[in-house]
């Protein structure tokens, strides 16, 4: 380990080390997670009413999927290049910002469609708006939770694992509360439901949090530090290679790195890893066609079936409620669990019987089971990938490695709905579905061969700062995507 890697190492362990000094506190953790408890619930919400109104109001599912693509391409576009931006403003300001801006657009939805001012170019722009407000603000919120825990003493997989807990939680509430308002009150009322809720997670998150919590991490650097080759691993892992990672040092007086120096430093933390590339190529598959199924799939299936918006969100509660079982289960127990085995567990239960259970007419008791089976399953996943991220990260890249990895991996959301919707279009539901679903149960078995993931129970249980000082190269420090739909 160079003299310059220990003092990066030190720049990203003092945002920790200020944690460890103060009081232990359970409030900012509590905050961060009531923040994105209201806003991923008013998301959801959301993804049950728009879709629900542009089926209605145009009856064509390619419409559907285009909307969706329009949210979610400056979604994941945004996301990817901010990643600087919240590390040198902080998480805290671009969160409480971001959803400042998607609580005013938002709630202009509802207000011009009452007024009869709202052309659908009209909505897709607002909806591209809500959706570039959301990147920044998602990933200001993600990485909150390290610090938080740190502030708290609480285990990181056992925070990650609240934090799964949570996103199902909104992922139960989100769904019933949209598909009960859609089918009595009408989509718009919906739609006004998601703008409350941004409001109310702008406003945790910029007050209710403790003063100093999510400042920026090291905004300077002495910018004039080469890019240096990392000390290689005395036992470097089968199929690694050393990276390269710009590592800075914090001086006060030093001139703030620039943007494209930022991002550069997150992206050589990223390509050094090949469990990183694996993981990031297999959610991206799975998350395009889990955003196909969602978007489109289910509430065509919903239409044809006869179920209606209230079929939508009985399938998503159901779903969530057993996600929460699994989160609440991640949470307790996986830290002594062997991830790699329950990993993919997880993914085999969430992923091909959803489609095919819809794809064969089932009844909807059967529908239910094999949802519920489905969420069971899949309330593993994130908390394992979040715990992987966070105790190997360094917190001064986590910014830039969380957004490019996200990124990345959500790359194929926006044409799920876009693809699902011509896909539906031309050849019908059931061929759609049979074919998504054998998509979905290739790509998560046949990645599970390769050697890499053997690495994810590697280092398990130690900060990025005990990772750091044992002399490992960025290549062993992944930063890990979440999967969206499982």
């Amino acid at each position: 380990m160079t003299a310059r890697s220990t003092d990066a190492s030190a720049v990203g362990a003092a945002g920790a080390a200020d944690a460890a000094a103060a009081p232990r506190s359970l409030r900012p953790l509590v905050g961060v997670l009531a923040a994105m408890a209201v806003s991923l619930t008013g998301t959801r919400v959301s993804a049950i009413a728009l879709p629900w109104f542009v089926l209605a109001t145009t009856g064509s599912a390619t419409m559907t999927g285009l909307v969706a693509f329009v949210e979610l391409t400056p979604y994941v576009l945004v996301k990817a290049l901010t990643g600087p931006v919240v590390d040198r403003l902080g998480p805290r300001v671009v969160s409480w910002t971001a959803d400042a801006v998607s609580a005013v657009v938002a709630g202009l939805v509802p207000l011009l469609h009452g007024l009869d001012l709202l052309p659908f170019w009209l909505l897709l722009v607002m909806v591209g708006v809500i959706g570039a407000a959301r990147g920044p603000g998602d990933l200001a919120k993600e990485i909150m939770v390290p610090e938080a825990a740190d502030r708290g003493r609480v285990p990181m997989e056992r925070a990650t694992g609240l934090s799964g807990v949570t996103e199902r939680l909104a992922s139960t509430a989100g769904p019933a509360v949209g598909g009960a308002l859609v089918a009595l009150l009408g989509p718009m009322v919906g739609l006004t439901v998601n703008a409350v809720a941004f409001a109310l997670g702008s406003l945790v998150i910029a007050l209710a949090l403790p003063r100093g919590m999510g400042r920026a991490v090291a905004p300077h650097a002495a910018a004039a530090l080469p890019l240096t080759e990392a000390a290689p691993s005395s036992e470097p892992a089968p199929g690694h290679r050393t990276g390269r990672v710009a590592e800075r040092v914090d001086e006060p007086g030093a001139p703030p790195i620039g943007y494209w120096r930022m991002f550069r430093e997150g992206f050589t933390f990223l390509r050094g890893d090949p469990l990183l590339l694996t993981i990031i190529v297999m959610v991206a598959v799975t998350n395009l066609l889990d955003a196909a199924f969602m978007t489109v799939l289910v509430p065509v299936w919903a239409q044809e079936s006869g179920g209606g918006p209230a079929a939508i969100g009985l399938t998503g509660s159901v779903w969530g409620i057993a996600a929460v079982g699994g989160s609440l289960i991640a949470a307790a127990v996986a830290h002594r669990l062997p991830r790699r085995t329950v990993f993919f567990t997880g993914f085999l239960l969430c992923g091909a019987p959803r489609f095919l259970v819809l794809a064969l007419g089932a009844p909807m008791g059967v529908v239910l089971a094999v949802f519920a089976v489905s969420g069971f399953g899949s309330g593993f996943l994130n908390p394992i990938l979040g715990a992987v991220q966070f105790e190997r990260v360094p917190r001064h890249l986590l910014g830039r490695v969380n957004a490019l990895g996200d990124s990345l991996a959500w790359a194929g959301i926006p044409l799920g709905g876009l693809l699902g919707g011509a896909a539906v279009a031309l050849v019908g539901l059931v061929p759609v579905l049979l074919v998504c679903g054998g998509l979905y149960f290739a790509t998560t078995t046949l990645s599970g061969l390769r050697p890499e993931w053997r690495e994810m129970d590697r280092k398990r249980g130690r900060g990025p700062q005990a990772v750091a000082d044992t002399g490992s190269t960025p290549a062993e420090r992944p930063a890990v995507t979440t999967a969206v739909g499982a």
